[in-house]
């Protein structure tokens, strides 16, 4: 029994319609019906019950099935192992992601596993104050960074996903009993201090004027997340954060307030132009069939 055959056979089990059949196939319905014929006559036994109304599988039909399954599983596992290898889409790709963002982008990851089960994906945490560091030194390949990224050296693919921006202050400061706030409330605090981030990236959550013009004070700085968390925790600044950080990072100390009037935060692959790869490109090429799809799945639904 030839390949094709088989893929017949299987689809034909699966459908138990011909037309069906001969549409998911691109074939014609009399191919069809001859491929399960000439697949009858070289068993010596029918494979289907016909009738006006339904196709169903005989018993040896039924047992033919399971034992062809297994193996055509296994011949395509093998043949888009091989198409991988060719297209330079397998060995190991390394992602970087701040905090609950792998699981925001669970349903994309999911889908390039599928689509290149060679490739392995390795994961790294990048650190918000610092969010460029792991692409410059080449820790990362690509990462899940929040929008504008401005950088010469550095492409930007598609967006993944957005976020609200929502303001972290302890639960002692004086925002903390409100249903929510605006940006030009923040003319009033003092917000944390990223290391190494570039200022138009900082102003997406932590802006540097009110939107009157008043400046806003900065505060201690910090290096990591967990610094980040602590300084809040303590009274001493505010940070805006996104809605994923209040709903993984719910610490006792901590208030979230949604910001009436400040924009949705994008989120985007960004790698290095001069060292993009096939598995980069696989993974955006993912990412972009993903967008298209309507009603893609967040990491809530799960």
């Amino acid at each position: 029994m030839e390949l094709r055959d088989i893929e017949i056979f299987l689809a034909l089990a699966e459908e138990l319609h011909f037309g069906r059949t001969a549409e998911r196939l691109c074939v014609s319905p009399s191919r069809i019906t001859q491929a399960i014929k000439k697949q009858e006559r070289q068993i010596g036994a029918l494979l289907f019950e016909r009738t006006n109304r339904a196709v169903r599988l005989t018993p040896i039909g039924e047992q033919l099935h399971r034992d062809l399954s297994a193996g055509y599983r296994q011949i395509r596992r093998g043949i888009e192992t091989a198409a991988d290898a060719a297209r330079g889409t397998s060995g190991v790709l390394t992602l970087g992601t701040i905090g609950p963002h792998s699981l925001a982008i669970s349903h994309v990851l999911d889908l390039f596993r599928t689509r290149h089960p060679s490739a392995r994906l390795q994961h790294r945490e990048i650190q918000p104050p610092s969010p460029l560091e792991l692409l410059r030194s080449g820790d990362v390949d690509v990462a899940v960074l929040w929008l504008p990224v401005c950088e010469s050296d550095l492409t930007v693919g598609p967006v993944l996903h957005t976020s609200q921006v929502l303001l972290m202050v302890a639960d002692t400061h004086p925002y903390a009993e409100r249903d929510s706030i605006c940006l030009e409330d923040l003319g009033d605090c003092a917000v944390v201090q990223g290391g190494s981030i570039p200022p138009y990236m900082e102003e997406t959550f932590n802006p540097y004027r009110t939107p009157a013009g008043r400046p806003i004070r900065r505060g201690p700085k910090v290096s990591t997340w967990q610094e980040c968390l602590t300084v809040v925790s303590s009274g001493q600044v505010v940070a805006g954060v996104t809605d994923e950080t209040a709903d993984f990072y719910s610490w006792p100390g901590l208030a979230f307030l949604p910001i009436r009037d400040a924009r949705l935060c994008e989120w985007a692959l960004v790698w290095r132009t001069a060292d993009e790869t096939p598995l980069i490109r696989a993974l955006a090429n993912t990412a972009d069939a993903v967008a298209n799809t309507r009603d893609a799945p967040t990491y809530r639904d799960f």
